[in-house]
Parts: C-alpha cells; structure tokens; sequence
C-alpha cells in the first residue's frame, strides 16, 4: 500500500508540472540596447622600420701616416669643422715653404720684368713666360697647403663621435677608420608599406613609433619621404619618415613598430557585439515601435576600440541591440534591461505565487 501511494504522488506531480507548461508562456527575451553614436574613425597601418641617424659618417685617415694627435673622447660632442685628429706633416710643411719660396721669387721676378717690358726692354715673350712661372709656383704652395690639409680630419657637422679605436702615436693606413660621427637630434625612420596601401599614404602624414627599449613612450613623427620606385621583390614601398630626439632616447640601428593613421573621420558606430554576421552581409537589431526587434542591414568600415564605424544602415541615435543579440529574430518581443523591465511581464512587486504572504 505504501509503494502504491507514492506512485500516485509521481504521477501527481508530473501531471501538475505538464500542466504548467502549457499554461505558461516564455518570457520576450532581455537585452540591452544604446544609441549608435558618433566617435572618430582612422585608417591603421602597421609596420615595422629601422632608426637612422639624421647625418653619418666614418671619417678615415686620407694618407698612410702616423697620428699626432686626438682632439676628442668616446662619445663627446663635436661642432662643425672642430679638428678631430692631426695626422705628421713634417714633410709637407718643408714642401710649403719651399713652395712659398719659390712663389714670392716668381713674383718679384714677374714685377721686374713688366717694368722692364714698360722701359722697351724686355719682349712680350719673356713677360708671358714669368706670368706662367709665377702661376705655376702659387700652384705648387697651394698643393702644399692641400696636402697638410688633408692630415687635419675636421668633422663635416655637428653630431656625436662613437667609441674611439685609436691611439695617438699609431701609424694609420690610408682608409683607417678615425671617428664616426651622428647627428641624432632628428631620426630618420626607414619602413616598407605593401602595395596595396599607397594610397592611403602621403608625405606629412603623421606616424607614431613605439621602441622596445620604451614600449609605453611613442614618438611621433611625420612622413617625409615615399620612394618613387618600389621593391618588385616584396611589392612595397620604402617610406622615410623624420622623428624629433631632442634627448637622444632614439639611437641610430633601433627597431621600431610603427603605426600610421590616415584618412581621420567622424562616423557612426556601434559595439563589436551589435553586428551579426552572415556571409557578406552584416546586420544589427534595431529596437522597433512596441519593443519589437528589428532586424536592419548595414555597411561596416573601421573597427576601433570595440566599436564598429557604420558607414550606411542606421541614423545617429537610433537604438541598437548591444547584449543579447543571440537569441533574438526579426519581429520578436523583447524587454529592455532597466529596472521597470528586469520581471517577466506578470510577476511583479505583489503578484504571481508566495504574493501577500506574512502579511
């Protein structure tokens, strides 16, 4: 008797639970909605360059000789035209006075010749020949001058000399390496963008870089430069662009990520989680009169920052479903999150079961 009483309670209850069921209707779904609004759009390019010294050069000795002497340290700043290393010249000084010599003879020979030749006393000829041995002898103390010249190294521009390898006293060979001197107030930045993407770029465009040695610092530059010849190898383009260093945290050889933005503009958008899409298309629910979904195609562009540029399918303001997208079909009922939507439509403050107990 009493297993036969339980089974009639079983059975009670899954009658009683059918019954509900039937009775009771799914609730609309709840999603969130918001206003598509407008915020600024940019075309993004990604690359990755290498840093340049605004001006290089290895300086190196001209002439096989031995160093007199070093004018400067590793890493001391130079100005133009300061005299970095002299090279012995001892030879070519005796050969420019020699050279002075023989030029301060030819010319006052010369003077007493034209004035003989103003006398009558002298040919045209003989005039001609002394103006040329003159010439000739200022030609030989100007090779001189040259020559000693050539043993004073003397920096091209203003910049930074690199660690120093040398010693006074050393005899150099024609082509040593003396000093490498860089400018490195301004950075030249050499990228490659694909094919594809010239023409969304353009000299003055603005670019900002990011090292590994300052992962959370960007220097900004501008593009300067776009090689007119492109890489058949690679089908890109190298792109130079300039970067201010006033404190010198850029160093000549660095790797650098860069980004450029182009095209800026201001469009609607909405929340990545809003488009829904299917092959080709993209759309997004729209919340209609009467609460209802509705389901609106629309034509994407940009995606930044979670949110999705609509370039054609919505009006500013328009509300857009942004949470709960999935459940959702064109013409459904659906309850807005808030606090006068968050109950089901017929349980509410005082109603449904357990309402008006303890009072």
């Amino acid at each position: 008797m009493a297993r036969t009483g339980l089974v009639i309670l079983a059975l009670a209850a899954l009658i009683g639970c059918g019954g509900d069921e039937k009775g009771g209707e799914r609730p609309a779904p709840l999603v969130k909605v918001e206003p598509a609004t407008t915020m600024r759009f940019v075309e993004r390019i990604e690359a990755v360059g290498t840093a340049r010294a605004n001006e290089q050069v290895t300086l190196a000795a001209p002439v096989t000789e031995r160093i007199v002497r070093l004018a400067f340290d590793d890493g001391d700043f130079v100005r133009r035209g300061e005299v970095l290393a002299v090279l012995a010249a001892g030879q070519e000084n005796a050969q420019l006075a020699e050279a002075q010599a023989r030029a301060r003879e030819a010319s006052q020979q010369l003077d007493r010749v034209a004035t003989l030749r103003q006398r009558g006393f002298a040919t045209k000829s003989s005039l001609d020949t002394q103006v040329a041995a003159s010439a000739q002898a200022r030609a030989q103390a100007a090779e001189a001058r040259a020559s000693i010249g050539d043993r004073m190294i003397t920096a091209p521009f203003s910049g930074w000399v690199s660690l120093r390898t040398i010693s006074p006293g050393a005899v150099v060979q024609a082509g040593t390496e003396i000093a490498t001197i860089s400018d490195i107030d301004r950075i030249k930045l050499d990228f490659s963008v694909p094919e594809t993407l010239l023409s969304t770029i353009s000299e003055g465009l603005p670019i900002a870089a990011v090292s590994a040695a300052f992962p959370d610092r960007p220097f900004r530059g501008t593009i300067a430069t776009i090689d007119p010849v492109l890489d058949p190898a690679i089908r890109a383009v190298k792109v130079r662009a300039l970067l201010p260093n006033p404190d010198r945290s850029l160093r000549p050889g660095m790797l650098l990520t860069v980004t450029i933005e182009s095209s800026p503009r201001a469009a609607l958008s909405v929340p990545e989680l809003a488009v829904v899409g299917e092959g080709d298309s993209r759309y997004v629910y729209t919340l209609g009169p009467g609460n209802k979904a509705v389901r609106t195609r629309v034509r994407t562009g940009t995606r930044s920052d979670g949110r999705v540029e609509i370039v054609e399918g919505l009006r500013p303001g328009q509300k857009v479903v942004t949470e709960g997208v999935v459940k959702l079909a064109d013409g459904m009922n659906v309850r807005v999150a808030g606090a006068h939507n968050a109950a089901p439509p017929g349980v509410g403050p005082g109603v449904g079961p357990g309402a008006g107990k303890g009072r």
